[in-house]
């Protein structure tokens, strides 16, 4: 078990802006899963990984509760998930994941960034084939028998075990499943106590480009400025 590949990350804007990005996506986050699965976290573990995830970025309790709240209420917004494909600068490829009621101007938006940050907009399927959807499980090292579990997570559908970095640049576990083992590894750690720090779905380059310095901030400035976008959740490349 060696070091995790993980792609190039950025903190190109402020980190206050780049907290109320996140309690933004998280607060989406939590109304697709209420939709869903209803407000009782117990009952609905999209909920419960929604839960971690808050608290991994320091999100205020206040706020979660909120969140669930006006979820639960009669004038609940409804958001679609939609995945948006393209090329950034020098042939990077580039996910959007957006969560928006709104998709003409949505897909209005996200064009714009792509076309000013000399990118192109692709159609459906353009892009993503050349990424694995995955589950990602992050877990704090410390009282954990990597080589152990390792082998005790196998049968939930453990792909990838390694070394990796969390938000704040420490050290973290990181656990790699199949989309479709994402229910049973989540299980599989909450039976073991084992609470992780996150639990995401993330897309994960089968190959990445590498870069000039001058020529990744390029890229790294397309990626920037779609993440701002209020309706974009997360954004993914193969930039390494």
């Amino acid at each position: 078990m060696g070091r995790i590949f993980e792609v190039r990350k950025h903190t190109m804007f402020a980190r206050w802006d780049r907290m109320a990005k996140q309690f933004t996506r998280i607060g989406k986050e939590i109304a697709i899963a209420v939709k869903a699965g209803g407000p009782d976290p117990n009952t609905n573990p999209a909920l419960r990984r929604c839960f971690q995830n808050a608290k991994s970025v320091n999100m205020p309790k206040d706020r979660v509760e909120a969140a669930i709240k006006r979820a639960s209420g009669k004038e609940m917004e409804n958001y679609d998930e939609i995945l948006y494909e393209g090329y950034g600068p020098n042939g990077v490829a580039i996910l959007v994941e957006t969560a928006t009621d709104n998709h003409v101007r949505t897909v209005a938006n996200i064009k714009a960034i792509f076309n000013k940050g000399n990118g192109t907009l692709g159609n459906s399927g353009s892009v993503s084939f050349q990424f694995k959807k995955m589950g990602v499980f992050k877990l704090k090292p410390e009282g954990l028998s990597q080589d152990d579990l390792e082998l005790e997570l196998i049968d939930a559908g453990l792909e990838e075990m390694g070394e990796g970095t969390g938000e704040n640049g420490e050290s973290v576990l990181v656990i790699r499943v199949a989309f479709n083992d994402f229910g049973n590894m989540q299980k599989a750690l909450e039976e073991r106590n084992i609470t992780p720090i996150s639990a995401e779905v993330e897309w994960i380059p089968g190959t990445t480009v590498q870069l000039g310095e001058e020529q990744a901030q390029e890229v790294l400035k397309l990626v920037d400025k779609l993440e701002q976008d209020d309706d974009v959740q997360k954004v993914f490349h193969n930039l390494q």
